[in-house]
């Protein structure tokens, strides 16, 4: 199972004023905590797209070129491209420069995405949402396997034997699908063979078993090489030395976050008992030290089967110093035993 980390490149919000951290200021943190997560050795590294004041991050391809000079081994992709209301021809040759930048290590990660201000930020209506997303992530796959490629739809100008550079280092990149709980999503990724991301940001965990079967199910009845089987899970988690005093400094952080979702969203006030059920072992928060994580980790991958686990860290924009710690915990105490009680069973 890999593990990495994902982010939404959350800008820290000053509760009194509400002055909003430089989008700059931010991107240079995010920078310096890639590179530490290359440097501590975890799998994989997901920044969000999102277009609005408190999200320092509108591209997630360049801030992946600039983590490619400073990286070794960590693989960069976004978490997620809002795939919706990108040019997929434009998307696949921004990730293709970013693979070329990083010898072979990047990654496109397309979804929906968490909010809609791209929609009309790029001129397109919200009632063509789906048919949207499912001709633009046709249209993606077949650039990624195909040069020339002729191709015609309701939403894009068509392409006749058009060719598309640059290609990536290994001809084709590794494409994901980020999932909440639409059955159709899911089933429409398990029939084309794309690896799938469940996103668990809410509830109990274990409610997402009947997605999990329906893919795998979606999978194998497609025809796909179960060797190639790939899932995983995006869970928000927040690492700390000591237990209870990482959930004590999180959970007005993760709170303030959670109500300022939720003021748009009809969403009562987030409450602590919430949050400590999130943390319990069938909830959906990963917030504690290592012993607790890496039980917690275990028993999700032992329930689901996981091939990727992918812990969202920013929720919030915690303190830079902290969010440094959290990765050297998640690398050097988390991820080590991980693989061990892994490599063991197998």
């Amino acid at each position: 199972m890999e593990l990495g980390i994902g982010m939404f490149g959350d800008s820290r919000i000053d509760p009194v004023t509400g002055q909003i951290q430089a989008a700059q200021d931010r991107m240079k943190e995010i920078i310096e905590e890639i590179k530490l997560m290359d440097q501590v050795g975890l799998d994989f590294f997901g920044i969000g797209e999102h277009h609005r004041a408190d999200y320092a991050v509108a591209a997630p391809e360049i801030v992946l070129a600039a983590a490619s000079t400073v990286t070794k081994n960590i693989k960069l992709g976004s978490a997620v491209s809002v795939l919706s209301s990108a040019d997929p021809v434009k998307l696949f040759q921004d990730f293709a420069a970013v693979d070329l930048l990083s010898d072979g290590r990047a990654e496109l990660m397309a979804g929906r995405g968490s909010f809609i201000e791209s929609f009309p930020l790029f001129g397109y209506d919200l009632k063509d949402y789906s048919e949207l997303f499912e001709e633009k992530l046709e249209l993606l796959l077949r650039l990624n396997k195909q040069n020339p490629i002729t191709w015609r739809g309701n939403f894009r100008a068509p392409l006749i034997n058009q060719e598309v550079f640059p290609r990536p280092k290994n001809g084709s990149l590794p494409i994901w699908v980020a999932v909440g709980g639409t059955t159709s999503s899911v089933i429409r990724a398990g029939k084309l063979g794309l690896p799938v991301m469940f996103a668990i940001i809410g509830g109990m965990y274990e409610s997402f078993d009947h997605l999990f079967e329906m893919y795998r199910q979606a999978y194998e009845d497609n025809g796909h090489d179960m060797a190639n089987f790939q899932v995983g899970v995006h869970m928000h988690a927040f690492f700390g030395d000591n237990n209870a005093q990482v959930a004590d400094y999180y959970y007005p952080i993760y709170s303030a976050q959670m109500d300022r979702i939720g003021a748009s969203r009809g969403w009562p006030p987030y409450q602590r008992t919430q949050y400590d059920f999130g943390r319990s072992s069938r909830g959906h928060l990963i917030v504690g030290d290592a012993a607790y994580a890496v039980d917690k980790i275990l028993q999700i991958q032992e329930k689901f089967g996981l091939t990727r686990f992918s812990a969202h860290m920013d929720v919030g924009a915690p303190g830079h110093k902290e969010m440094l710690r959290s990765i050297e915990i998640f690398g050097e105490k988390i991820a080590p035993e991980i693989r061990k009680a892994l490599h063991k069973d197998a």
